[in-house]
């Protein structure tokens, strides 16, 4: 899916939750999009964001890679086909949960979805998201911290958009068009480029990060 269409789909689910807290729906169920993208980069409004944007037109052209202004939080990323992009729309009242304890939340889920595949993920007190030691990415065969799921979202009355892209078969050529996250120096990574053929197919990945998802949000 395109990411416009995608957008106003969270709108229409978050309108949705706010009318139902309005009339005093409690149990209006809330909601996970899961979508895979068409390349396209997504630039927030955070001040010298869109410097970190480094590909021309002509290159993005070439490549077939939209570009979009997003009002989520964060700096600038990639969507594209082998990732997996989920948009929860939670009403984070409901769930007693502060912006701070709704992005570890998120973290955890990804960390969580990663261990059953056996990789060993982790978080970064200076950078938001999920990151893993890879070797393929750094030198004379030393591991690096990898960038392998990142986070943006936006809250609005306590109703929650936007959210987190794991890269599981992700062209990571297509990030050299960016700094991703506007880190410089830090690169990315994927299930594939780290399993290899073990890696798990995209409906499995889907699967495992649905299940986390709902033990997490359920169990709040």
């Amino acid at each position: 899916m395109a990411y416009a269409p995608a957008y106003e789909m969270q709108v229409k689910h978050r309108d949705a939750l706010v009318e139902a807290r309005q009339r005093g729906a409690g149990d209006e169920p809330m909601r996970l999009l899961l979508v895979e993208h068409e390349p396209v980069i997504t630039v927030s409004r955070r001040p010298g964001a869109d410097r970190h944007l480094i590909a021309s037109p002509a290159e993005l052209n070439r490549l077939g890679i939209e570009v979009c202004e997003t009002d989520r939080g964060g700096d600038i990323t990639y969507h594209g086909p082998g990732q997996i992009v989920a948009y929860p729309i939670l009403d984070l009242q409901r769930l007693d949960l502060g912006v701070a304890a709704y992005m570890r939340l998120l973290e955890g889920i990804i960390i969580r979805t990663l261990a059953r595949f056996e990789i060993e993920a982790k978080r970064d007190p200076g950078a938001t998201g999920v990151w893993v030691d890879d070797p393929a990415a750094g030198t004379g065969g030393r591991p690096v911290a990898a960038k392998i799921a990142a986070l943006g979202i936006r809250v609005s009355r306590w109703i929650t958009m936007h959210g987190l892209a794991l890269n599981v078969a992700t062209n990571l050529d297509h990030f050299r068009a960016i700094v991703p996250c506007g880190l410089v120096g830090r690169p990315v990574t994927s299930m594939r480029r780290l399993l290899g053929e073990a890696a798990p197919t995209m409906d499995e990945a889907r699967a495992a990060m649905v299940e986390e998802f709902l033990a997490a949000v359920n169990g709040r």
